[in-house]
């Protein structure tokens, strides 16, 4: 479970470096992908760790093998709201970096990455990637509360 957590929290590490200080003087959607792109990997380790932890503790038999199993699973054995919203959060990721978008604004403070999901127009942008960024540090240390 401490190697899964350990590994999420290098994740962020990353993606502190990359919002903080590549994005600040970068400031492409490219950059915006790389960095949901290491969010969804420390989800990947975080939800892992919670997943063998639950398993440890009896909650489940088995381990899901895919991303969308795994949150299923999840949101069915936790219903705290931190559990339920990172999940929808991470979903949300992979939408965004599965589909096209548009880029905006790029070279400016308000690089912009556009994008249609279910016909609903996201946004995303600095201000919006540190925010998750935070949801998803906050719900790295809950998980490290909840497996002491």
């Amino acid at each position: 479970m401490n190697d899964y957590l350990d590994d999420a929290k290098e994740e962020l590490k990353r993606v502190d470096h990359q919002i903080y200080v590549s994005l600040k003087y970068t400031r492409t959607v490219d950059v915006l992908l790389n960095v949901m792109n290491r969010m969804i990997e420390a989800y990947d380790f975080m939800f892992d760790g919670l997943l063998e932890f639950s398993k440890e503790k009896k909650i489940i038999t088995d381990l899901p093998k895919t991303p969308k199993e795994k949150a299923t699973v999840l949101k069915t054995q936790y219903s705290e709201a931190i559990v339920h919203e990172n999940i929808d959060l991470f979903l949300l990721l992979r939408k965004l970096v599965k589909t096209g978008y548009e880029r905006e604004n790029e070279f400016r403070r308000h690089v912009t990455m556009i994008t249609y999901i279910d016909g609903q127009q996201e946004i995303i942008n600095i201000d919006i990637i540190t925010q998750y960024y935070h949801m998803q540090r906050e719900f790295l240390q809950h998980l490290e509360k909840v497996t002491e």
